[in-house]
């Protein structure tokens, strides 16, 4: 939301908006020649100083000089979507959650702390950053700082460097905590969206579904496509077959190793989709969206009828297809790493 030329310029928020959305103008270059302006939208996490904190959607955070706004106002929390199922960020994150389960939980008040460690290559790896890091929905019950460091302790105790997943861009989503991570000195390593859909166009939309053959149960041929680890280790099998309601989709290639593969898991009216793949030689054939909808059948025959996938935002070829198959952005949710201790190579997996 910006300010019109014939809006009245002034500064119409104070310190006691911190917490919620905003938008604000203000001076970037004054002097001899002609002023200017830029416009932040997010979420005010802090005011302190003569310093305003904004952290925006895509979990950026800018600071801005008290000094320097010429006009500022509280907007909606979130704008409105034209098109998709009505979800909450919560709802999606525990769904999320389920969908991609870690190994290893345990609470920390209302924070969630998940590992899946695999140990096949000698050392202590963590499969994947989504069944590696903290689920902060809610309070910790102690202090930020203490419960950082109780977080720390978990998961070095495991070998693993400490994440925590942060959702920032929806109403209900987490900037305050994402400003407070990055004032530690927290790294946000990975940026994604969540998406969502209705389910039934997504079944529609493929062709050639004759050709995918669904399991319940992952096998060797799959993995040797999915190849986001080295040799597989149970705990990458107890984290792939883990969820509700799951499922396998394989396109079979002229050798073991399959033209596609593609993954669902059915919770409820949610039907999310992971490890979408196709083999390079084999791209540009529409394999990707007849994986997909055969899934989706698949998922609208237990009662399912929305979708929800997780893609980086760097990932320009999936995100067409998203596109394509009429996934919107709901929120986007980052990976902020503790400084220093266990080396982050020690994730394995889809980076997300």
């Amino acid at each position: 939301m910006e300010f019109t030329a014939r809006a009245r310029l002034e500064v119409r928020i104070s310190p006691s908006d911190v917490g919620k959305r905003v938008s604000v103008r203000r001076l970037t270059q004054s002097g001899d020649g002609p002023e200017k302006f830029t416009d932040t939208v997010g979420v005010l996490t802090s005011w302190d100083s003569g310093v305003l904190r904004i952290t925006r959607r895509d979990g950026e955070t800018v600071r801005i000089a008290e000094s320097r706004l010429v006009a500022g106002k509280v907007v909606p929390a979130a704008p409105a979507r034209r098109r998709g199922p009505s979800a909450s960020a919560a709802e999606l994150a525990r769904v999320t959650s389920r969908g991609w389960p870690a190994v290893e939980n345990e609470r920390l008040g209302e924070w969630a702390l998940r590992a899946a460690v695999a140990r096949g290559s000698g050392r202590p790896v963590g499969f994947t950053r989504r069944a590696n890091s903290v689920l902060p929905l809610g309070e910790p019950g102690m202090p930020l700082d203490e419960a950082l460091a109780r977080v720390r302790r978990w998961y070095e105790d495991r070998g693993l460097p400490p994440y925590v997943q942060v959702s920032t861009g929806a109403e209900g989503t987490q900037e305050r905590l994402a400003a407070e991570l990055a004032d530690r000195g927290w790294d946000r390593e990975v940026t994604a969206e969540l998406r969502i859909a209705a389910l039934a166009p997504v079944a529609d939309l493929g062709t050639g579904t004759s050709r995918v053959v669904l399991s319940r149960t992952v096998d060797e041929d799959w993995l040797l496509r999915y190849q986001r680890v080295g040799r597989p280790d149970p705990v990458v099998r107890r984290v792939l077959e883990g969820g509700p309601s799951v499922w396998f989709a394989t396109v079979p290639g002229v050798s073991r190793t399959p033209a596609a593969v593609g993954r669902c898991v059915v919770d409820g009216r949610w039907a999310g989709f992971m490890a979408v793949e196709v083999g390079p030689e084999h791209r540009r054939r529409g394999l990707a969206s007849a994986v997909m909808a055969a899934l989706a059948g698949r998922a609208l025959d237990e009662g399912a009828s929305a979708a929800w996938l997780q893609v980086e935002t760097d990932n320009e070829a999936a995100r067409a297809l998203y596109d394509r198959l009429g996934f919107t952005t709901h929120h986007s949710y980052h990976h902020f790493r503790a400084p220093g201790g266990v080396p982050r190579e020690d994730i394995a997996g889809e980076s997300r």
